[in-house]
């Protein structure tokens, strides 16, 4: 599934709550509120430079959508309307707390064209929610969630990696319930910690301890397989590659290319288990001396992944062929279209 937004953020507009991790103007980049004519000067840009209009959607991003005064919202929403349809966008976008959606948002939304709606879920654990400030439960998630399908609506979650008071498995418990609910999109934000934040203090005053970098790597990486197994599209995994979040970041699990680091990971694990595997068959019956003649000789393996992937199972800067390298194989990657995302096979 192709997804590609016009993003028009609303930074923190409209939100009730002061969230642990949130610096609205670093994430977004920007303080100032857009107006109905930024939309329609944003679109028409968008109009003359975009081909594929059919797959790409108007978004607003960065603030509680449908919390924003109500005659705002529709302004923008109205401005937006004007370049959908037949020879215009897919629809509209946009994001917001599970706590304010309800029948009569929804038929706002539904009325102006609007055909995403992302929910900050965050965490599935109330007591993670809780301690971060979310204002919302796991329960608001799941009833908005709901009515949101009941509507028509694609539906899109989004869930944080590593807030204060989570645990590993925590985070697998979100992953599950969020399964569960089956949205058609998710994105994996790992937490950054940014300048004049809650969590800035909780960390600094060393009441909030990370999780290794490594750690979160391979957790996300699992997410990932996990949800392409679901049918579930992971269409961010990171936080956006930007100045304003490398300048305000005081900790955290920011990389500018965080998922391909999760996907590198994910080939290495699963090569490696292959070779493993194969080392070990390969050592059955043998003698103390042979195996360890067997393990000082260079050893060469060909895996086979989806053409769209070699570079996913190269690792990041050829990673994976440094990491097998220094163990005294080599590797090399082919294609085979018959193999689905994520998956090895050894070849030769």
């Amino acid at each position: 599934m192709s997804h590609s937004n016009i993003s028009v953020f609303v930074p923190h507009a409209g939100c009730p709550h002061q969230c642990s991790f949130c610096n609205q103007k670093t994430i977004s980049g920007q303080q100032y509120a857009p107006k109905a004519e930024d939309v329609h000067r944003v679109c028409r840009q968008a109009m003359e430079e975009v081909r594929d209009k059919k797959n790409c959607e108007i978004a607003f991003f960065g603030g509680s959508f449908t919390a924003i005064e109500r005659n705002y919202m529709v302004s923008l929403l109205n401005a937006a309307k004007c370049y959908i349809g037949e020879k215009g966008f897919k629809g509209i976008r946009i994001s917001t707390r599970p706590d304010f959606i309800d029948r009569e948002i929804l038929d706002i939304l539904k009325e102006y064209g609007v055909t995403s709606i992302e929910l900050g879920a965050q965490s599935m654990k109330n007591k993670v929610l809780e301690a971060n400030e979310r204002g919302h439960t796991a329960e608001d998630v799941y009833k908005a969630s709901a009515l949101i399908r009941e509507y028509g609506f694609e539906l899109g979650l989004q869930m944080m990696v590593g807030l204060y008071k989570s645990t590993i498995h925590d985070e697998h418990e979100t992953m599950k319930r969020i399964i569960k609910i089956h949205p058609d999109t998710v994105r994996i934000y790992p937490v950054v910690v940014l300048k004049g934040t809650k969590l800035a203090e909780l960390y600094e005053s060393g009441e909030y301890k990370l999780l290794p970098f490594d750690t979160v790597v391979e957790l996300c990486g699992n997410m990932l397989v996990e949800f392409d197994m679901q049918g579930i599209d992971v269409i961010k995994c990171g936080l956006h590659a930007s100045d304003g979040v490398e300048g305000d970041m005081v900790a955290g699990f920011y990389h500018p290319a965080f998922k391909e680091l999760c996907e590198s990971w994910i080939y290495r694990n699963g090569m490696e288990f292959i070779v493993n595997d194969r080392e070990f068959v390969e050592s059955a019956g043998k003698s103390l001396i042979e195996r360890k003649f067997q393990q000082l000789k260079r050893k060469n393996y060909t895996f086979a992944v989806n053409p769209s992937c070699i570079s996913k199972a190269l690792g990041h800067k050829k990673s994976n062929v440094e990491y097998f390298k220094k163990q005294g194989i080599d590797i090399k990657v082919m294609g085979d279209g018959e193999i689905p995302k994520y998956q090895c096979e050894i070849r030769g």
